[in-house]
């Protein structure tokens, strides 16, 4: 029974991919990125499915070709997700996936060359409510830049960046969000610090080619908590090397972590000791895996011993507290019944899945009121 986040976000312009909202009031949207080849069609679209079914508000997918501009078409015709198009340079497909029925343009104005190109994509994406991603990294910064300062530096970071919103303000184009990402959690923060005080409009956080799975998770976990810590950010993707859906399910528990956003079940487990009465460790990863699919927001605590059981499962939806001779289980709270070692997983899951559907349905009914007195 979690409580609101105490922390106040950065207020900025509130934008729309596709039907998901990104920035104002709108949750912190969660996206990641295939990373299959785009000309085939069949995988990246199983990708791109699995990574929504993960949970994403928003996939990114490469076009680096007019090939692949084809292949995003057959691709956007298959999914129901809103879809990012990565394109560099090319103006000309942009074009083409915007007739396509993307959502985003990942395109850094400055990159398309003269005027007259970019007045011609922010044309096409004002026309059909697409908005723009300016997307600045510490590895690819221009040339003059990297001989004004050096070597990347957040300065050097936010400037770049400003110059591509710079033509977009030119030619009188708000819809966009900015990501300025570096490898380094403190460039990459202090960046984003920088940028916050400069433009409202909202701003896309990660930490760019952050590692492997558990140590891109930790750097990605410190840098993007820090900002969101702050109140900084409105749309994240953790860059992990790794799957992309465990991106996904990285990002989520970041913001789980913070109170910022509710997706599927918050556990509360102990590290066990010596004092458990179940092997909490197993326990933990077979219920992960199992229920991997649920996404109604519910805390489940699992607590290997009597000792800090109780106190846990009763801020819980359900809790399981080890106890001799059989372990307790608590439902919203208050002490439900008692489960032997033998089938206690099983029974578990039972129990977690109806209190799921149960919390679903009172959530269905809310809504259907709040509809309903709204339309009177």
């Amino acid at each position: 029974m979690s409580t609101p986040s105490p922390i106040k976000r950065r207020e900025s312009r509130k934008i729309f991919v596709g039907s998901v909202p990104v920035g104002g009031d709108a949750p912190i949207s969660v996206q990641s990125m295939t990373n299959t080849e785009t000309s085939d069609v069949p995988a990246t679209v199983a990708q791109v499915n699995a990574i929504a079914d993960a949970g994403a508000d928003i996939v990114r997918v490469s076009v680096p070709t007019m090939d692949a501009a084809e292949a995003f078409r057959k691709i956007r015709e298959q999914v129901s997700v809103p879809l990012v198009a990565d394109i560099h340079f090319d103006h000309r497909i942009a074009l083409r996936v915007a007739e396509y029925g993307v959502d985003c343009l990942r395109i850094n104005p400055g990159n398309i060359g003269r005027d007259e190109k970019v007045r011609e994509v922010i044309d096409c994406a004002r026309d059909k409510g697409i908005p723009i991603r300016i997307g600045v990294n510490a590895g690819s910064l221009g040339k003059d830049l990297q001989r004004k300062y050096g070597e990347p530096t957040p300065e050097a970071l936010v400037e770049s960046a400003m110059r591509h919103v710079d033509i977009l303000d030119r030619f009188n184009y708000p819809d966009f969000k900015v990501s300025v990402k570096a490898s380094g959690v403190f460039m990459a923060v202090a960046a984003y610090r920088l940028l916050a005080t400069k433009i409202d409009q909202p701003l896309h956080l990660g930490i760019t080619e952050a590692g492997g799975l558990r140590s891109g998770t930790v750097k990605s976990a410190v840098g993007i908590g820090m900002l969101l810590m702050e109140g900084i950010g409105d749309t994240l993707r953790v860059s992990l090397a790794a799957d992309p859906v465990e991106e996904v399910k990285v990002g989520f528990d970041i913001l789980k972590s913070l109170q910022l956003r509710a997706n599927g079940i918050n556990f509360i487990a102990c590290p066990s000791c010596s004092r458990q009465n179940f092997d909490v460790v197993s326990t933990m990863n077979i219920l992960e895996q199992r229920l991997e699919d649920v996404r109604t927001p519910m805390d489940v605590a699992v607590i290997g011993c009597i000792v800090n059981g109780p106190g846990e499962a009763k801020e819980a939806h359900v809790g399981l507290t080890g106890a001799t001779p059989n372990n307790l289980i608590y439902i919203d709270g208050e002490p439900s019944h008692k489960i032997s070692n033998g089938d206690f997983i099983d029974h578990l899951e039972e129990v977690i899945r109806k209190r799921a559907a149960d919390l679903e349905r009172v959530r269905a009914e809310k809504d259907k009121n709040l509809i309903t007195r709204s339309s009177s």
